[in-house]
């Protein structure tokens, strides 16, 4: 099942400052949310559950220094699908 991938506001200006002038890690990550939107836990993402403060999110890498937080809802305008809801993007310190 295809996932809708919806960026929020924090995701958008993380990923701009992580990103910036970077376009190998720009294609880095657009190839990790393609695979998110196809199968949130492939085995290539290492998709976790975090813990603590973070506890009700996910955490994927898309590199060897970058993580995306995120969480998997269920879609309020279709009842059948999910989306996954991408909160921040950065490095391994930046984000825990």
């Amino acid at each position: 099942m295809q996932r809708k991938l919806v960026l929020s506001k924090t995701f958008e200006k993380s990923y701009r400052k992580f990103t910036s002038n970077n376009q190998s890690l720009k294609t880095a990550i657009a190839k990790a949310l393609g695979k998110m939107g196809e199968d949130a836990y492939d085995p290539s993402l290492r998709t976790h559950k975090l813990s603590g403060k973070l506890a009700s999110y996910l955490a994927c890498s898309c590199g060897y220094d970058c993580r995306i937080i995120f969480t998997i809802e269920m879609d309020l305008t279709n009842t059948e699908s999910e989306i996954i809801l991408l909160l921040d993007i950065g490095t391994h310190d930046d984000v825990y």
